[in-house]
């Protein structure tokens, strides 16, 4: 046969890239009940869908160059759901997937052309962090930063990480840059190992102090969910990605409406308590608003007091930002304001509308928010939301107090507001308000008392509002999911395609 020395060579190398770190760091993986790299792309991507670029690049250094097969990250383009993406596994097996020359050119290969044609790009974290010693000295001062817009972030399409084991170096960086982090519990992210970290405060430190997921997706928010195993992350990710477009050019997909899914929001009255000092979960008024089993929430473990969800109604995208009474009565902190912000520069960046629920008794005051600087964050909410050129449509639920009541999308910072007959709009809680206004207590005069009380409910009713015209509409509750599909239907008429104008594309990944 003609080249067959060719051939044959061909098939060797293909052989040796394949058998990455070799059948015994494979089995080991496989033992611990953990997926390898291209295992991971086989579980994620479409079969027989996936491209490799560079499957047989190896180090630049002759002396490891023998054991560095595809240069420990597995790259190309692959399809989910029928959809392109590029994708980048990192293959721990091969001297711990260490960022060097050759495989830093293959992840910007991956993420050029991402950026470029408009892919969404996955990137499956695992990696000891920088290889040594390529990096030190002067002679690795020379191949750091030669890209200077390495960590440029300008949404041109969706990014998502998934942190899978080990996770310092690059996968910490790409993972800060992503629009959806998912983590396996057991993996770390963090700026360096352990081990380092300990000599360097001299202080001994475990690997989930430093990075786990407790802290990732509770503390920091710099991760958006936890789950307990490689194939739950990965089914995550294509969940995540159902809800956006491949790109920001284009609006997100539509899929059909599940059945049955009108009949939860009949049921909205037996979730809201009539005493608006009781708690409820915000997050069963969304499930009931939106479509059947729609509900993908981002954060869950994060400034618990506001919800964020991506979901549909009428089979289409909506972001939903909804005020938790169930933790710290739905007061506003620190936490809850990052929250909200990263969640609408997601929503808006990829042309989905923001629906507000709002039963908010204002931002939690205190010592511990000024010093972590709570103006500052209420104001990032405030500017983010003046650069959203998407639909945002809010639903004034109970209470609606004081600041909160502009940073929840009141005035003119929603395109259409509603209430229910419920709603409160007043500056504080009624009973409170005839304390401070009057200086008169329940105790002391309750005929006054409750005369005042009154007084102040009937001017900041939501019927007060309505004949100010400040709300377009008082809904019956039940109404809410039926209204705010014919709402976004009037709304999406008056974008590009769908599309809006991404103000805030170039907003911080994390702050």
């Amino acid at each position: 046969m003609a080249y067959e020395k060719l051939i044959e060579e061909f098939n060797q190398r293909t052989q040796k890239a394949m058998a990455m770190g070799g059948p015994e760091k494979l089995a080991k993986r496989k033992a611990q009940g953990h997926l390898n790299a291209r295992e991971r792309l086989d579980y994620l991507l479409d079969p027989d869908s996936f491209m490799e670029s560079g499957r047989f690049a190896r180090s630049n250094r002759e002396e490891v160059k023998h054991k560095t097969p595809s240069d420990g990250k597995v790259a190309g383009f692959g399809r989910i759901k029928g959809r392109e993406v590029a994708i980048v596994a990192n293959d721990f097996t091969v001297m711990g997937a260490s960022s060097a020359v050759i495989n830093m050119k293959k992840i910007k290969h991956v993420k050029q052309i991402a950026c470029k044609r408009g892919l969404p790009l996955v990137l499956l974290g695992e990696s000891s962090g920088a290889r040594m010693p390529d990096r030190m000295g002067s002679a690795g001062r020379a191949i750091i930063a030669q890209d200077p817009t390495e960590y440029q972030r300008l949404r041109e399409s969706p990014w998502c990480s998934a942190l899978m084991g080990q996770c310092y170096g690059s996968s910490t960086w790409y993972s800060a840059m992503s629009d959806f982090v998912v983590m396996r519990k057991g993996a770390i992210m963090a700026i360096a190992s352990p081990n380092v970290t300990s000599i360097a405060i001299n202080k001994a430190i475990s690997a989930e102090e430093l990075g786990g997921w407790k802290l990732l997706t509770g503390i920091s928010g710099l991760v958006d969910m936890a789950v307990d195993s490689d194939e739950q992350c990965l089914e995550a990710i294509k969940r995540f990605l159902s809800y956006l477009p491949s790109h920001a050019m284009q609006p997100p997909p539509e899929v059909e409406v599940p059945e049955g899914s009108d009949e939860a929001s009949e049921k909205i009255l037996e979730i809201i308590p009539e005493s608006r000092n009781q708690v409820y979960d915000v997050r069963k008024i969304v499930r009931a608003v939106a479509d059947k089993d729609s509900v993908f929430e981002l954060k869950e473990r994060y400034g618990k007091s506001i919800t964020t969800a991506l979901a549909r109604l009428d089979g289409k995208s909506v972001g939903f930002i909804a005020n938790n009474p169930l933790y710290k009565g739905g007061a506003l902190d620190a936490d809850a304001c990052q929250k909200v912000t990263s969640f609408i520069v997601l929503c808006d960046s990829f042309n989905i509308p923001l629906v507000f629920l709002v039963d908010v008794p204002g931002f939690l005051i205190g010592v511990e928010g000024e010093l972590r600087g709570m103006p500052g964050k209420v104001i990032n909410w405030m500017n983010a939301l003046t650069l959203v050129t998407m639909p945002k449509i809010t639903v004034m639920m109970r209470k609606n107090y004081g600041q909160a009541f502009i940073n929840m999308a009141g005035g003119k910072n929603a395109d259409e507001i509603a209430c229910w007959p419920m709603a409160d709009l007043g500056f504080m809680d009624p009973a409170v308000s005839v304390n401070v206004l009057y200086g008169v207590k329940f105790e002391d005069d309750p005929e006054r008392f409750k005369e005042l009380k009154a007084q102040v409910e009937r001017d900041t009713s939501a019927w007060g509002l309505a004949e100010l015209y400040e709300a377009q509409n008082v809904i019956d509750p039940r109404q809410t999911r039926q209204y705010l599909i014919r709402t976004l239907e009037i709304h999406r008429l008056r974008l590009k395609n769908g599309v809006g104008e991404h103000l805030l594309r170039n907003w911080p990944t994390s702050y």
